[in-house]
């Protein structure tokens, strides 16, 4: 297993844990200039922080700095109620693969959808088997897409809780099913995201991220499980402030192949969020040499 205690080589961060510094919002040409200060090698920038300071000048703007990507947020939502619905979504996820690109992603996350209009409060169906079959044809059309590109395509378990409305894939064991289905020659162009706070409970997590190997295992996102968690979507803790066993489950992940970033994607509402980026961007790097 690397050391990390030394230095924070690879360390990366998903743009999400310092979007809000102090309760405020905060661009993403900004939060790049706050991590090229603390050599920060990599980001993981979110679709919409993009667009809203330009696709090029984000691009250029990384690439002046030399900081990567250690993958894009986000592709997926795929189920959708109706014909013209799902070819919509198609074509999103088309131009976040083409985003993706310009951006130079080592993959593109898929956060995959579920019952579409339950994220707001107002489900179109029910039946969450058709969720799944629309989501498998979904990455099935994108993937031959991102063949054609070259940009893998990682599918991020999201943790049961959100089955509803966010996605409907929820243990790595049926993530690696799909990509086995779709990808079985394990080309590299199909795999997984792997984010703690979503799989970490799973009894079968040692297995399958043996399952998975270095060939599936395209993105590692590192937070930690409070307890008590006093909202399910948005109190994800430091590393090291929860009941995660980190080092143990990175073990695994290296030993199956995985050697790339740890990337810190804290959504915190209530505790980061109110804090300064500095502070929180130092201690990520702090927990990253001690706990990760």
């Amino acid at each position: 297993m690397r050391d990390f205690s030394q230095n924070h080589d690879w360390l990366s961060i998903n743009t999400a844990t310092i979007r809000k510094q102090s309760g405020i919002e905060v661009p993403l040409d900004r939060i790049i200039d706050q991590c090229a200060k603390r050599g920060i090698r990599a980001i993981s920038p979110w679709r919409d922080q993009v667009a809203a300071v330009g696709l090029d000048k984000i691009a250029k703007q990384l690439k002046a700095h030399g900081i990567g990507l250690s993958g894009y947020c986000r592709g997926g939502f795929f189920p959708a109620p109706d014909a013209p619905g799902l070819k919509a979504a198609l074509d999103d996820n088309r131009r976040a693969i083409d985003e993706a690109k310009t951006l130079e992603a080592p993959c593109l996350v898929l956060v995959v959808g579920a019952l579409p209009g339950a994220l707001d409060g107002k489900a179109a169906y029910k039946d969450i088997t058709r969720a799944r079959n629309e989501v498998r044809d979904g990455i099935a059309a994108s993937l031959d897409y991102a063949r054609e590109v070259g940009m893998p395509l990682a599918i991020e378990p999201l943790h049961p809780m959100q089955a509803a409305d966010r996605a409907c894939i929820n243990t790595l064991e049926h993530a690696l099913d799909i990509c086995d289905e779709l990808d079985a020659d394990k080309s590299g162009m199909l795999g997984v995201a792997l984010d703690i706070y979503h799989v970490w409970w799973d009894p079968k997590l040692q297995q399958q991220i043996a399952r998975a190997g270095r060939e599936r295992l395209l993105a590692y996102h590192v937070c930690d499980w409070l307890t008590p968690t006093r909202d399910l979507l948005s109190d994800r803790g430091m590393m090291g402030d929860g009941v995660v066993e980190l080092k143990k489950i990175r073990g695994w992940v290296e030993e199956a192949g995985f050697a790339g970033f740890s990337e810190v994607e804290i959504f915190s509402n209530l505790d980061w969020s109110q804090r300064s980026g500095d502070e929180t961007l130092d201690v990520c790097i702090a927990r990253h040499k001690q706990a990760v």
